[in-house]
């Protein structure tokens, strides 16, 4: 890594690096977001269940997964300085930890229907999100397993076997979809339980995609022998740094999953529009994730390395190609709204036009907060890369909760600017967010690699 030095070379390396990530975000995204389209097809109450019952698999999933997420800056560090022996004990004991927190997890998937009804949910919107979780759920385990896996994979710079993994896996959900949800080939109709077995089904064959792979090209590492002999030294490391990663995250996810609630107060209609532009949103926002995970990765290695340079100039070239990104998507969303979320609705759906109305506001709500949200996705990725998690963690939690929630709630109920004033809170989370990583990075990271308080 050391001769890439130059602002162009950093460029070429982050893209090729970077490109099959953001490909296989996109798959990944591909997977929720067949399940919204297709069950919006089916019916208006099963999109707004599947929108709610998302948020809460993805609010449980993501906090487990910082555990993943700590694997990648940790194995980045440790091949760049050619230490295979802790490359294998990092993730080994990723994996562990990730099944030990999906058993933690299932109480909640189970009884989820009256935990969304206690959370002030109609009692149609949560029977149905709870017929979906109760199965859905047991993905958590699959799920949080490929998520480790390939977080291993990216650090060794793998990337292009992610990328084809979750395209197989985005193509396994579409099919199992299309059967289960409708009735077609000789399948039931199942509706919104046929997706959650697609989800399921989807995940497992993605795990043994991923083993598979990992057991045959990268036989040296021997990931699986003796799979059952604990490490509690690197296991203790790596919950030390995945945990407050984990609760970084789920504070993102829960002011969106708030955001969502909220918008389930305003009714059906809302929640439904809410939930198809989140999608869209969401499918931008993959670009800049998969931006993070480069910079986890590279400042992995520079801090490996102890190379400041590497560091600084790789972490100007990332947040450049974000920012760019995010004004192109601004445009997109405030030039043509109803053309992308009509995707979303067949046109004979008897509440396409109030959806749309909905929808168009909140869009151009979301382009407000394309540029700080995929600025904080870049601060984390650096900071993840130098293993500072704990103040961000702090950081993220006062932006998000103590602010971003709070303000959502005063612009859409009590100044009653309705899902509106609910999205315009998420742009000031966000933004809060932003500004203190960027400061945190630039402040700390850039200057003292290795001595981060």
């Amino acid at each position: 890594m050391r001769d890439v030095m130059t602002y162009a070379g950093h460029m070429r390396a982050i893209l090729v690096l970077g490109l099959p990530l953001i490909g296989g975000h996109l798959a990944q995204f591909a997977i929720g977001l067949t399940d919204t389209v297709m069950l919006g097809w089916y019916g208006v109450a099963e999109l707004a269940a599947v929108t709610l019952a998302s948020s809460y698999f993805f609010v449980l999933f993501i906090l487990g997964a910082g555990f993943a997420l700590a694997v990648m800056p940790m194995v980045a560090a440790a091949h760049a300085s050619g230490d295979s022996t802790s490359v294998r004990r990092i993730t080994r004991m990723g994996l562990w930890l990730s099944l030990v927190y999906g058993v933690l997890a299932m109480p909640f998937m189970i009884w989820a229907g009256q935990i969304l009804q206690v959370l002030g949910q109609s009692e149609e919107v949560s029977v149905l999100a709870a017929s979906y979780l109760r199965l859905a759920g047991w993905g958590v385990f699959p799920a949080l397993l490929v998520m480790v896996l390939k977080s291993y994979l990216a650090a060794l710079e793998r990337t292009q076997v992610v990328l084809w993994i979750t395209l197989l896996a985005a193509l396994t959900n579409g099919l199992m979809n299309y059967a289960l949800i409708f009735g077609n080939w000789g399948a039931p109709e199942l509706g919104i339980v046929g997706a959650a077995i697609a989800s399921v089904m989807t995940q497992l064959v993605s795990l043994v995609a991923v083993v598979a792979y990992a057991v045959t090209a990268l036989p040296e590492h021997r990931m699986f022998q003796r799979f059952w002999r604990p490490d509690w030294e690197m296991l203790g490391r790596v919950f030390r740094l995945g945990f407050p990663i984990g609760l970084t995250t789920v504070s993102e996810v829960s002011l969106f999953s708030a955001s969502a609630l909220m918008m389930g107060w305003l009714g059906t209609i809302p929640l439904a529009a809410h939930g198809i532009v989140v999608a869209v949103a969401s499918a931008t926002f993959m670009v800049h994730l998969g931006l993070s995970n480069v910079a986890t990765i590279r400042a992995g290695n520079a801090y490996g390395l102890q190379d400041r340079t590497h560091m600084a100039r790789g972490a100007v070239v990332v947040t450049a190609l974000s920012l760019g990104f995010a004004a192109v998507t601004v445009a997109g969303f405030l030039l043509f709204p109803e053309p992308v979320l009509a995707l979303f609705l067949e046109a004979d759906n008897p509440h396409r036009a109030e959806i749309l109305t909905i929808g168009v506001g909140l869009l151009a709500t979301a382009a407000l907060f394309q540029l700080v949200d995929g600025a904080q996705a870049i601060a984390l990725g650096m900071l993840r890369g130098v293993q500072d998690t704990q103040v961000p963690m702090l950081m993220a939690a006062l932006s998000y909760w103590v602010v971003g929630i709070p303000t959502s709630y005063l612009l859409g109920f009590t100044l009653g600017l309705g899902g509106v004033g609910v999205w315009l809170g998420l742009v000031v989370g966000l933004a809060c967010a932003a500004v203190f990583l960027m400061a945190r990075f630039w402040g700390q990271a850039i200057g003292r690699i290795g001595q981060l308080v």
